[in-house]
């Protein structure tokens, strides 16, 4: 018997489970499981109407997106509404965190709290398209092997 669970996946909520997914899609590179790819345009979409699971290039990690009728985006640093859950994400330099916060904007996220001039740990806080929290942060750990 093993001695601890395997994560699976990390699931995320959403009231537009396909729009989600093509944001982390492109934010982070991975693909769709197989079957779960767009449909062609105009066409219906089933998969994006229950669950949607990306992958990281070459496996491992995994992202997942579960359809929900409504749910209440995080209003943090407000507590109304806490976050719940958030991502972290890493940068091996503060030129890369420069780019992905525009690559970011640009898929929609929305900038949250801007700490990119903190000597200690440089980093944005970012809402996603259905208002789940996340950061970008510059990690040594980020830093390609070799």
């Amino acid at each position: 018997m093993a001695e601890h669970p395997t994560l699976i996946a990390v699931v995320l909520d959403s009231t537009d489970a396909r729009t989600l997914a093509e944001f982390y899609r492109q934010l982070l590179g991975f693909e769709y499981r197989k079957g779960d790819e767009p449909p062609p345009a105009g066409e219906p979409d089933p998969q994006a109407a229950d669950w949607l699971v990306l992958t990281a290039p070459g496996g491992g990690q995994r992202l997942a997106f579960q359809q929900v009728d409504e749910m209440a985006s995080s209003t943090w640093p407000d507590t109304t509404v806490p976050q719940q859950l958030h991502l972290d994400m890493g940068v091996a330099t503060i030129e890369e965190l420069a780019q992905q916060h525009e690559r970011a904007l640009a898929l929609g996220a929305t900038l949250l709290r801007d700490l990119f001039d903190d000597p200690d740990e440089p980093l944005y806080v970012y809402g996603d398209p259905a208002g789940h929290p996340f950061c970008i942060f510059v990690t040594p750990s980020a830093a390609p092997a070799g």
